[in-house]
């Protein structure tokens, strides 16, 4: 069997965060397999995590070179390890991994969250006499859980994150074997070695991505939602809704212009989303002051506060919901809504004051795996402080974050630089040129292809009188006044503030 991250970065603490990793030199299954309980229990919904045998540690940090393990014992590790599996209450059997590092052989035990939690497991599992317990993490040991703990873990039962459960919807045709490669080359795994058209099955398998059930195996929502190209299909309205109201939602909300939805797997998703939002909205301004060498340099909104808000609306949302995830562009702000809201665990002062929304209960973990192996999210309540030292950097206000009592909602507000305000959003040009394209090609049947032409060079200069315009389509000021009239009629086309001193207006609806 194949690792599905780089050894490497696993080792380097990139892949996974430090809690999740335990470093053995040698073999110690009583140690071992009370840590095997503790990371199949997930109580704090991380996702699991890995054991790493051949490998010393130090303060939490793997130390190279590896010592590694002697490759004679790893066949009667493996058969001790079956008997060991059939002492967990209920059965659990981890994943056994053969890797190289440094030149040395290690063992990595991949532990996933169990099905079938809350788990038990003999103190020492080597003991002739055994006592069992259920483990816990707390940060990076493994504890037995005490009072409050124990009712809490048993309150786990049969409760498993929607994104790691099995759907009898999807099979092995909606996996597209090109976004599932791509990603394991991006996190270097070995699995991009094999051909995906034969051995789709078997890379699922060893990724964890299959649910057993009596008939055989289910696929997980979660390849879904990374590796399908329309997981909308199973996940209704899972897409990105954007809204520009250039003269802001409450002057004009008559006066919006409706991006069409952004749809794909969840990477694809917030690839798109993050690059309209570089492409029409990010703007930097450069001032230099009196007397000083240097220059001030700051942008409307800084790109990595919204890459983390919108890594955020889709790791975090509810994918039960038939709601999409909501960008709405005013000319102060950018406004994120998704559905639902932070967890019940993380105070309601902490959500007001928007600094750090520290839960210990994670909605879609594994999607968060992916998303940190793809170095999308770092996890760890990190998003909301990363916007506000952004913004903070940038010299912006500080964003706000709203939900309700029921927390059936999630909505942040990241304003925009106090320099850039304006009345109205500016619009892009190409992205104005794109939407008239488009209202040319849906009114082709009305429009003549000169007033087309119209249309596009009103886009380049508003301030175009008919008399200029004639000039350039070389037809008479009156056939111009014509074409002019059409458009207007047709409510694509505005004069603003007279005939003489006005301007026209594209109208975007």
């Amino acid at each position: 069997m194949r690792l599905p991250i780089n050894i490497d970065e696993l080792l380097n603490g990139r892949a996974v965060e430090g809690e999740r990793i335990e470093y053995k030199t040698g073999w110690n299954p009583d140690a071992i397999y009370r840590t095997i309980c503790a990371f199949a229990n997930d109580f704090d919904e991380t996702g699991g995590g890995y054991i790493v045998i051949g490998v010393k540690e130090e303060n939490g940090r793997a130390l190279r070179p590896v010592v590694g393990i002697d490759t004679n014992k790893i066949e009667p590790i493996e058969k001790e390890m079956v008997g060991y599996n059939n002492l967990m209450r209920p059965y659990y059997q981890p994943r056994l991994y053969i890797e190289e590092a440094d030149g040395k052989t290690i063992l990595v035990i991949k532990v996933s969250a169990g099905e079938r939690r809350p788990y038990k497991v003999p103190d020492f599992v080597t003991a002739k006499q055994k006592t069992y317990n259920y483990y816990i993490r707390y940060n990076s040991s493994s504890i037995v859980p005490k009072a409050e703990y124990e009712r809490e873990l048993l309150d786990l039962a049969n409760r498993t994150p929607f994104d790691d459960r099995g759907n009898d919807q999807i099979t092995l045709n909606d996996i597209s074997p090109l976004l599932l490669h791509d990603y394991l080359v991006k996190v270097k795994s070995s699995l991009a070695e094999m051909p995906l058209t034969d051995n789709m099955e078997s890379v699922l398998e060893q990724m964890d991505l299959l649910e057993p059930v009596p008939e055989g195996w289910r696929i997980k929502n979660v390849a879904a939602m990374m590796f399908c190209e329309r997981p909308d299909r199973f996940f209704k309205q899972a897409q990105v809704d954007i809204v520009l109201f250039p003269e802001g939602r409450e002057k004009n909300p008559n006066n919006l212009i409706e991006v069409e939805p952004i749809k794909g797997s969840v990477p694809m998703m917030i690839e798109k989303t993050l690059s309209y939002l570089r492409t029409n909205v990010v703007k930097k301004q450069i001032l230099k002051p009196k007397d000083d060498e240097h220059s001030d340099k700051f942008f409307n909104y800084p790109f990595q506060a919204l890459e983390e808000a919108v890594v955020n609306s889709l790791y975090h949302r509810d994918w039960t919901i038939r709601e999409p995830v909501e960008i709405t562009i005013e000319p102060d702000r950018i406004s994120i809504l998704s559905f639902s809201g932070p967890d019940h665990t993380i105070p309601m002062e902490a959500v007001r004051k928007g600094k750090s929304l520290r839960s210990r209960r994670y909605r879609n973990r594994r999607l968060g795996e992916f998303l940190k192996e793809l170095d999308l999210t770092e996890g760890r309540a990190t998003g909301i402080p990363t916007i506000q030292d952004e913004l903070q950097a940038n010299g912006s206000p500080q964003a706000t974050v709203e939900t309700d009592e029921e927390r059936t909602y999630f909505l942040i507000d990241i304003p925009c630089h106090p320099e850039f305000i304006s009345e109205r959003v500016v619009l892009n040009k190409d992205f104005i040129k794109d939407f008239i394209k488009d209202f040319i090609k849906e009114n082709s049947s009305q429009l003549s292809e000169r007033q087309g032409k119209i249309l596009l060079m009103i886009a380049d200069d508003n301030t175009l009188t008919s008399q200029k315009i004639s000039q350039k389509t070389k037809v008479s000021q009156r056939t111009v006044l014509k074409d002019l009239k059409v458009l207007q009629t047709l409510g694509i086309l505005i004069r603003e503030d007279g005939r003489k001193e006005g301007h026209w207006e594209i109208v975007m609806q």
